[in-house]
């Protein structure tokens, strides 16, 4: 427990007497100083015992600013030390203190400030040490909690415990996964904010959220860039240090528990990447026996596939965000490593495609594409499908590019803007010369030519000159490009360099 100006009144040898009856006692004490300063204010923290003889304020120093300037700086109680110049304490300090409810003790000669001193100093080691004993204590018990077999609730229970609060065990996307006490579940929806900001971070990584009457820390679990889960633990008022160690320790335990996985893990990516290379050869009934054997299930025809880019994190993140939009779902998905590529099928019929669409926003520079709906005997196309949209997508944007949009936009979508440019000004300078220095009109003119498809009739017409002027006029421009516009390539640069991407 903190000592208190009351315990210290409790110890007759020390021999102190409350001089304001109604000022209140049994606040902690922080510290014991001592200071003849008119203003000791800019050394104090707040809570300390003050012990004075009042030099100062013999020295006519009013009483009632000097209290002001104590109750302003925190001060817990203050002690004066009467037969050392002054028989009592002054009357007007006293008013003052009563005033402002500052505890005054009278400190008689024969009690030494040093006795003070020690006496508290003594009493705040104790409690530092009972408190330290106790999260040791504490520590022990959830280390045996995390070794103990079955789901973590037991280490979430004692913590919530030893914290006098509570505590959330979350998944990679924020749904509890065990909750103490149970309750404690209806806190998850206010940490999104949190948890989104700490999925930028690289593992592990804290935030506090403080409020009038609470506070919450929220830590990641796992390691670099793969977090596994998270752990949020909150309680009314503040969390001294030592309650926050052991926070501390309970996010590590929940974090080497998670991390004890990592073998079984690589284990079972190796059966998935051989399970795959099955389903591409067109084993899909082998697969789904061996399987089901595993406890899961293939997902049905017609199928999405989807492929994610990016570095070994990257991917093994994606496989957690993957996994729980399933599972909160209901629904199969198998996911296997190939060629240095995540793979994820899963069945267009169920809406689980559409829901990873999260998965570039919650793992940041991964690359994400997926196929057309496919059958199982089309496995090999659909995968050569969301490749290339990955690949497309890849630096581009940051969401989930479908293959099936690739086409729309149509080619300029895949041309580079500056680099076209600079193309189509490389190549039509010729002509732009030639129209500047002369009548004007031979870029618009092989322009129309092109959009009539070379015919000259048509285009003669919209252009309202004679079929022979166009000829002449085209034959020019090639004359000028040093090029054959009867050859289909050239054609096709001329459209791409007269219709540059972003052109009206």
């Amino acid at each position: 427990m903190p000592v208190t100006v009351a315990d210290l009144l409790a110890r007759s040898e020390l021999g102190l007497v409350l001089l304001t009856a109604d000022a209140i006692v049994d606040r902690p004490l922080s510290w014991v100083h001592v200071s003849e300063l008119a203003d000791p204010a800019p050394f104090l923290e707040g809570g300390e015992l003050l012990l004075t003889t009042g030099l100062a304020l013999r020295q006519d120093q009013p009483a009632g600013p000097y209290v002001r300037r104590l109750v302003d700086a925190g001060v817990a109680a203050l002690g004066f030390g009467t037969g050392l110049g002054q028989e009592a304490v002054l009357p007007e300090l006293l008013a003052a203190a009563e005033k402002s409810g500052l505890p005054v003790v009278d400190v008689p000669r024969g009690t030494p400030f040093i006795a003070i001193s020690r006496s508290v100093s003594a009493a705040l080691a104790a409690e530092e040490y009972a408190a330290v004993a106790r999260s040791a204590a504490v520590q022990q018990e959830l280390t045996r909690a995390a070794v103990a077999p079955g789901a973590p609730g037991a280490l979430l229970e004692r913590l919530a415990r030893a914290i006098g609060g509570w505590a959330l065990l979350l998944d990679t996307v924020g749904a509890p996964l065990e909750a103490a006490p149970p309750g404690a579940v209806r806190h998850a929806h206010a940490l999104g904010t949190e948890l989104d900001r700490l999925r930028g971070s690289r593992a592990p990584a804290s935030a506090a959220i403080s409020g009038p009457e609470d506070t919450v820390l929220v830590q990641s679990l796992g390691t670099n860039a793969r977090i596994r889960g998270f752990l949020a633990v909150g309680r009314s008022g503040s969390l001294p240090p030592t309650e926050r160690h052991v926070v501390n320790a309970a996010a590590l335990l929940l974090t080497l528990r998670m991390e004890q996985s990592r073998g079984l893990d690589s284990a079972m990516a190796a059966l998935r990447a051989a399970l795959l290379r099955l389903l591409l050869a067109g084993e899909e009934r082998t697969v789904s026996g061996v399987v089901d054997e595993l406890g899961q299930q293939l997902p049905s025809e017609p199928l999405r596939v989807l492929t994610v880019l990016g570095s070994g994190e990257q991917r093994s993140a994606a496989v957690d965000v993957a996994a729980d939009a399933a599972a909160h779902g209901r629904v199969p998905l198998f996911s296997a490593e190939l060629d240095d590529a995540l793979v994820l099928l899963t069945s267009a019929e169920t809406g689980l495609a559409s829901q990873l669409d999260v998965l570039p926003a919650r793992v940041p520079g991964s690359a994400v594409g997926m196929s057309r709906p496919v059958r199982w005997s089309e496995l090999v196309d659909g995968l050569q499908q969301a490749r290339q949209a990955a690949q497309h997508g890849r630096g581009r944007t940051t969401v989930v590019v479908d293959f099936e949009d690739l086409a729309t936009p149509g080619l300029s979508a895949l041309l580079e803007p500056t680099a076209t440019r600079a193309f189509a000004d490389s190549l039509l300078a010729p002509l732009f010369a030639s129209d500047r220095a002369g009548a004007g009109d031979l870029v618009h003119s092989v322009r129309v030519w092109l959009t009539h498809h070379g015919q000259w009739e048509p285009a003669a017409a919209q252009l309202g000159v004679h079929r022979h002027t166009l000829r002449k006029r085209v034959r020019r421009a090639g004359q000028l490009l040093g090029r054959d516009l009867d050859e289909p390539g050239t054609r096709a640069e001329l459209w791409i360099a007269l219709h540059p991407p972003g052109a009206s």
